[in-house]
């Protein structure tokens, strides 16, 4: 620590993640996420016809040559300790997995980083996104649930411009909350703008990462030609032999302080981000 402290490529601008958390395809931990990666591990999982057809597909489709069979799902995605974060059962059973797994995952990332919300004593900002709430949809399309519960509350227990106020709420963080959303950049973005934020003052910590998780589960998905879709549901990344990526889910958060305080502190620190940038390629 004291070679960081006193290292001359230091601007006083820099970030340190002193905290961090995620659930992803065959991987319910960091830890277990990083060893998949150091193995060579394959997240992706290939359902049979049984799986297949106990979610309504034809079974037609089953012997179409362009169905690719293939998906990098996360596990348990109907499990959530509703009682721990003060939610009645009918709250819990309307809000979108998305909103209900980054919730636990806020708190978890805050646990990793030695904080309890309820007891820091600054401010706690919250930047992140999400993915389409297809979960939302079915809900409304539910005539028993439409009709017994206000419209209201259906969109805020899934719709994603409540993902980041939600977590601030029930963990009484009283920094900034931003929803992000910019496609497949949402959460490098959520960081960048929770950086920004700590820079301007606007928050002492921060939360930042995303979301992403389908209410339809085990479904696979159709090739096509010139897509970006895996022809046969391998990614191969960084390959030569790479044709194409399979769509996957997941939930990732860091902890965010500036590096100053965050050696004042005496937090672990993970990683040091020196700087980042947005910006488009236009047209």
């Amino acid at each position: 620590m004291n070679s960081l402290v006193e290292s001359p490529s230091l601007n006083g601008l820099e970030m340190a993640i002193i905290g961090l958390t995620g659930r992803f395809p065959g991987a319910k931990t960091v830890n277990e996420f990083w060893n998949n990666l150091q193995k060579g591990v394959e997240s992706i999982s290939f359902f049979t016809d049984e799986e297949l057809l106990a979610t309504g597909i034809e079974p037609a489709v089953l012997n179409d040559p362009k169905f690719v069979r293939a998906g990098a799902e996360i596990d348990d995605v109907e499990l959530f300790d509703a009682d721990f974060f003060s939610f009645n059962p009918r709250e819990a059973e309307i809000t979108d997995p998305q909103h209900r797994l980054f919730l636990e995952c806020a708190w978890e990332a805050l646990e990793n980083a030695g904080y309890d919300s309820e007891t820091y004593k600054g401010s706690i900002g919250v930047y992140a996104g999400s993915s389409f709430s297809s979960y939302l949809l079915n809900v409304y399309l539910d005539p028993n649930l439409r009709n017994l519960i206000d419209s209201h509350q259906l969109t805020i227990a899934g719709d994603k411009d409540f993902l980041t106020t939600r977590v601030s709420y029930k963990l009484n963080l009283e920094g900034s909350s931003y929803t992000v959303q910019t496609a497949c950049s949402t959460s490098l973005v959520a960081v960048h703008l929770a950086c920004r934020s700590l820079l301007h003052g606007e928050c002492d910590m921060a939360l930042a990462g995303g979301v992403s998780i389908s209410a339809s589960r085990k479904t696979g998905y159709f090739y096509q030609e010139g897509g970006i879709s895996s022809p046969d549901g391998h990614c191969r990344a960084f390959d030569a032999k790479a044709q194409g990526t399979v769509g996957g889910e997941g939930v990732g958060i860091v902890v965010l302080k500036r590096l100053e305080d965050a050696l004042a502190d005496g937090d672990s620190i993970n990683a040091v981000i020196k700087g980042s940038a947005i910006n488009n390629d236009g047209s």
